[in-house]
């Protein structure tokens, strides 16, 4: 059942966000909407049927709640990310942020944890070597950082070229990104670093493993990352964050894609051994 309610629900985001470069205005608007609550039911929806209430629990506490929060200082102080604000297109706003901008965060940190679990062993594989418990903790929380932060380099250029935000002080910026500042970025990784190091134990146990169940989640993530490198450099004229965002998710979903590559081919050389001998038949046809 996890299984087909994920397969399910990934399905229709990827259909609404193929239709995204097809629209504009106030219909692009109400589809960006509509995409990011897809997204959260589909992350906080997977890790409450694959992993149970716990999961889910601290999945909301942490990434929608804890969401919120930063960016109602980041709006209020400037604090981590640098000054800006938020336009009325994005729905109601509480404490001047969008309701569905926690939802956005809890979207893409539910895959990226599991996908990072997925690189350092989680999922029973020698990946990862000889590493400690605790050194394996932390190279997950490392990974699972970087793959949601990375996201930004093409979440960030696509909004402010919409106007859904805007910057007070934009310097200063990535070369060929200009309008957001690098204090951004940084800011987006410092606090996916504390995201990913609450959720582990709060979360529970069974976050620290992966299996089938979680193929939707993986398939998510590399889906967000070859989509948009498409989008952006074809459909939506952002030649340089098609460039940056390539480059910086490449970190963690590259190793993933090749990682899961290798396990089919693992798994299709397995079946083959394992093939039963038939008498009088040349084995060599």
């Amino acid at each position: 059942m996890t299984r087909r309610v994920s397969w399910t629900l990934l399905a229709v985001l990827v259909l609404a966000q193929i239709c995204y470069p097809l629209t504009s205005g106030a219909t692009r608007a109400g589809l960006t909407v509509a995409t990011v609550v897809l997204g959260w039911l589909l992350a906080v929806g997977h890790a409450l049927l694959s992993r149970g209430p716990r999961a889910a629990a601290a999945l909301v506490a942490v990434a929608t709640g804890g969401g919120f929060a930063i960016e109602a200082i980041g709006v209020a102080t400037g604090v981590p990310f640098g000054s800006y604000d938020y336009s009325g297109e994005l729905g109601p706003k509480l404490a001047g942020v969008p309701l569905i901008i926690p939802l956005a965060w809890t979207w893409m940190a539910w895959p990226a944890w599991l996908a990072a679990v997925r690189l350092t062993g989680g999922n029973g594989s020698t990946a990862g070597g000889n590493v400690s418990t605790a050194g394996r903790r932390v190279q997950r929380v490392a990974l699972a950082a970087l793959g949601l932060a990375a996201w930004d380099l093409f979440l960030d250029p696509q909004m402010v070229a919409e106007g859904y935000w805007t910057w007070r002080n934009a310097t200063p910026a990535l070369p060929g990104l200009p309008g957001i500042p690098v204090s951004n970025y940084l800011g987006w990784l410092l606090f996916a670093v504390l995201l990913m190091s609450a959720l582990r134990p709060l979360a529970g146990p069974t976050a620290e493993h992966t299996d089938q169940r979680d193929h939707p989640m993986i398939a998510l993530y590399l889906w967000t990352y070859f989509s948009s490198i498409l989008a952006h450099a074809v459909f939506l004229d952002l030649p340089a964050s098609a460039l940056w965002g390539a480059a910086g998710m490449s970190v963690i979903a590259v190793p993933l894609a090749v990682t899961l590559l290798r396990a089919r081919q693992a798994r299709d050389n397995h079946r083959v051994d394992h093939q039963p001998h038939r008498p009088g038949v040349d084995a060599t046809r």
